[in-house]
């Protein structure tokens, strides 16, 4: 009775959230295991799970894998909004399921916050598990980085020897987890020939051994403490690869092409070429991974080619809004190294570009906002051209506002806004039909900014 009584009451609520407008929210999950908190295990769960996790990345790896699967014409439910806490998970899977708590799709393909994959995991036995990386982020939440990983490593100790693992090579801290995997592990990554130039400057989260504590030598570096690493202490080195990355053909603000060496287990070596619908470093990764699930798990590889070079991404991660005349690309932004990343990625287009900065700190954004500091805004600034318009919005927009002064943008081109319709009439107002209008938005701003769009455009809805 319990269970059938948390089943109605979520997809109630769940229904009731929608009338209002009010999508992505956690809360029907949350009453669901207020009323029976042992749902999830007694939910008949697909066959096959997939589980991604890491600090960035997760949402757009999780939706290339659901291309992916699209593609090979497997049928599949997932957490597409990027509510990745296990009450939203549980809000999904109550949303999707019968009455009765079963489900008609093959695979449950979930997208986990790190501290909730530890919990997931007591709860469910997935077939794959995808992680992305490990850096520093929202501290406040989670103490510190190595309890991030060790949060995970717990998870994984749920495992067994049917769950592979798709791990991301050129991350040390990420690497580690192999020790813990008692099925397959399939390691991807970017090699030193793809790469060219140094990183952006950024201070490495993880600059000693996890074995020894010995300062890692690089053979090459690709961003933040990602590349060839190896320990001169104890030998501790990055692993050879099942999916590399070999050359970048070519890169631009559609995406890129690139070559891709494959070494799966049971087949011959081959190169094949990936066109991939995003642009940078981090979206290779991205790619990479998704495509390292669709091989660990014997998809054909025309799926997942095809999947990657179609790919869109949504919700907050290179979204492109239509909104009357002109545009808007939301792009998330969380901690200094996925910041780095974007602000690498609109350099070249510095001039002449729109951007707001949205800076929150409710609890999901993570309240010590200090880590802007730690971003690289100085290579930004310092990149030629002018901006057409800077602004900055949010809770703590005179945080980022002086950031941005202290980083050698003059004060008075810095336009702090009162509020996001204010924002979003100015900085729209100060735009010629068809220029698009680059926002940096933190996770709360994020959803506060597209609730305040949908009021003057029609955008697609938070759970599509």
């Amino acid at each position: 009775m319990r269970t059938r009584a948390a089943i109605i009451t979520a997809k109630f609520l769940v229904l009731l959230l929608r009338k209002f407008g009010r999508g992505g929210t956690s809360l029907p999950g949350k009453a669901a295991l207020w009323i029976q908190p042992d749902l999830l295990q007694i939910l008949t769960l697909p066959l096959r799970i997939i589980l991604v996790t890491g600090t960035n990345g997760k949402t757009t790896t999780a939706r290339i894998i659901s291309e992916i699967l699209d593609r090979a014409g497997i049928s599949h439910i997932s957490n597409r909004s990027g509510s990745n806490l296990l009450n939203g998970i549980a809000a999904m899977l109550v949303e999707k399921c019968s009455l009765k708590g079963s489900f008609s799709a093959d695979t449950a393909l979930l997208e986990l916050d790190e501290a909730a994959f530890r919990l997931a995991c007591t709860r469910m036995r997935p077939h794959a598990v995808v992680v992305t990386n490990f850096f520093r982020d929202q501290l406040d939440r989670y103490g510190e980085l190595y309890s991030t990983l060790n949060a995970v490593r717990e998870g994984l100790a749920h495992t067994g020897p049917d769950t592979a693992l798709i791990l991301n090579a050129d991350d040390s801290l990420c690497t580690s987890l192999a020790k813990d995997s008692k099925g397959p592990v399939f390691f991807y990554g970017v090699e030193a020939s793809a790469v060219s130039g140094d990183p952006a400057k950024t201070d490495l989260d993880a600059l000693h051994c996890i074995y020894c504590g010995s300062r890692y030598a690089y053979a090459h570096r690709t961003y933040g403490h990602l590349g060839g690493f190896c320990c001169p202490g104890c030998g501790y080195s990055r692993p050879g690869l099942q999916v590399a990355c070999t050359r970048i053909l070519r890169e631009d603000t559609g995406g890129m092409s690139v070559d891709v060496n494959l070494r799966l287990p049971g087949q011959e070596e081959q190169t094949i070429r990936m066109d991939i619908a995003l642009p940078g470093l981090y979206n290779l990764y991205n790619a990479l991974a998704a495509a390292g699930c669709g091989f660990a798990l014997n998809l054909p590889v025309q799926a997942v080619t095809a999947a990657v070079a179609r790919f869109q991404s949504g919700f907050g991660r290179m979204e492109t809004l239509n909104c009357g005349d002109r545009q808007i690309k939301l792009i998330l932004v969380k901690n200094p190294a996925g910041f780095n990343q974007v602000l690498a990625h609109l350099a070249p287009v510095k001039a002449g570009l729109h951007a707001a900065f949205l800076l929150n700190d409710n609890i999901a954004d993570g309240t010590d906002v200090s880590w802007i500091w730690d971003v690289d805004f100085e290579s930004f600034s310092d990149a030629p051209g002018i901006p057409a318009r800077i602004s900055v919005c949010g809770r703590r927009k005179w945080d980022m506002a002086l950031r941005l002064k202290y980083s050698g943008f003059d004060e008075g081109d810095i336009h702090v806004e009162p509020s996001y319709s204010q924002l979003i009439q100015n900085a729209l107002g100060a735009m010629a039909p068809g220029e698009c209008l680059t926002l940096l938005p933190t996770y709360t701003a994020m959803l506060t900014i597209r609730r305040e769009l949908s009021k003057h455009f029609s955008l697609p809805e938070f759970w599509a």
